[in-house]
């Protein structure tokens, strides 16, 4: 009985030990051990010898059964993580952009363009001033018929007639008018005044100056009226006006003052531009429907086409990132301990078991030769 439990405890203990050493053999040693120039045998362990192979299938296994296209289509390029995302970016844009505090100077700052007032102002003038000196070469270049357009001159000689009428329809009414009548009586009185005698002898031969006033103005009435006096008019203006045509702009404009005019355009431009203080307000200020303008005609487009591109190309950026080699690269930086301290996380009570049916079989082949060789003596 003594033998077949002394028989026991050995099996036991080989068996034990041997499980024991075996799995200890998986990982340790970390490094080859040498005796001088040759390496001892199952040195290093299993895992550290063979960790480049076990680094490449553990890329091959993420990429082929793990991180696969299918699963990222199912989990992420989905519609409830589109709509997810969609409200994400919109409500980031509603915070930090759509009804944001910062003024349009302050995004301007943000952006670096701090001069861009000062820029656009002075372009601006740059502008102006080239169009209106282009402006001012053209018309005083040549002369008024070169520089009006062929219509407006049209348009003039066709409303020299009715110029012509409206002079006369005027003067008619000087005429016939109180103010006419006492115009024409001093001009009679004046006159008549510096003839001496024979103004006297006018005046007593037409009665006083208030009938001969009369008499001037019915006849002054007859005159604006006939239609002879029509014809000279309009024959006046219409020379006058070709005179005009003819003139030179440089000299008609001599004497206009364009720096004045310039300067007033300049400061009238600038005062309604208000660059500075139209910068002063935010985007909300000029866009108040922005956010709901963007979360139906921008955002969803946007996110709606990001994810049609992450679905189109997801098979071709996986192979890209190249999935296999950055997780054979990781396990190969890894130490062996922490290989070792990841595989026995998983597995250590699984290789107590090992190690205790190790014990527990070599303990039973220990009693079987126990009895064999009490039967055999």
């Amino acid at each position: 009985m003594l033998t077949i439990l002394f028989m026991a405890v050995i099996g036991a203990l080989i068996g034990g030990v041997t499980n024991h050493l075996a799995i200890k053999m998986l990982f340790r040693p970390h490094e080859a051990k040498y005796i001088g120039n040759t390496r001892l045998p199952f040195t290093p362990g299993l895992i550290p010898k063979r960790r480049n192979e076990l680094a490449r299938q553990l890329g091959k296994t993420v990429t082929n059964y793990l991180l696969t296209p299918d699963l990222f289509r199912k989990k992420m390029l989905t519609p409830a993580m589109e709509k997810r995302v969609e409200t994400f970016i919109q409500g980031k844009m509603d915070k930090y952009v759509l009804q944001s505090d910062k003024t349009l100077h302050d995004w301007l700052g943000i952006a670096g363009a701090t001069q861009l007032p000062e820029q656009v102002e002075e372009r601006l003038l740059t502008l102006i001033d080239r169009q209106m000196y282009d402006m001012k070469s053209k018309v005083t270049t040549g002369t008024v018929s070169d520089v009006m357009p062929l219509r407006w001159q049209q348009q003039v000689e066709e409303r020299i007639p009715l110029a012509t009428s409206f002079i006369l329809s005027r003067a008619e009414q000087f005429i016939d008018s109180e103010e006419g009548r006492q115009t024409f009586q001093k001009l009679i009185d004046d006159f008549l005044q510096t003839k001496g005698t024979f103004g006297g002898m006018i005046n007593m031969f037409f009665g006083e100056s208030d009938s001969l006033v009369g008499k001037v103005q019915r006849e002054a009435i007859r005159f604006v009226n006939a239609p002879g006096t029509t014809d000279l008019l309009d024959k006046l203006i219409r020379k006058e006006w070709q005179n005009i045509q003819q003139q030179s702009m440089e000299q008609l404009t001599a004497g206009f003052d364009w720096e004045t005019v310039f300067s007033s355009v300049r400061k009238y431009a600038l005062d309604q531009l208000a660059l500075r203080e139209r910068l002063d307000h935010s985007l909300a200020h000029y866009w108040p429907q922005g956010s709901d303008w963007t979360a139906v005609h921008v955002t969803p487009k946007v996110v709606g086409f990001l994810f049609e591109q992450a679905e189109s190309k997801l098979d071709e950026s996986l192979r890209k990132l190249k999935l296999d080699e950055l997780v054979k690269e990781q396990v190969d930086t890894f130490p062996v301990a922490v290989l070792e301290d990841l595989v026995l996380g998983i597995s250590r009570r699984e290789f107590k078991m090992i190690t205790v049916l190790g014990a527990l079989l070599g303990g039973v082949i220990g009693i079987v030769q126990g009895i064999i060789a009490i039967t055999l003596t």
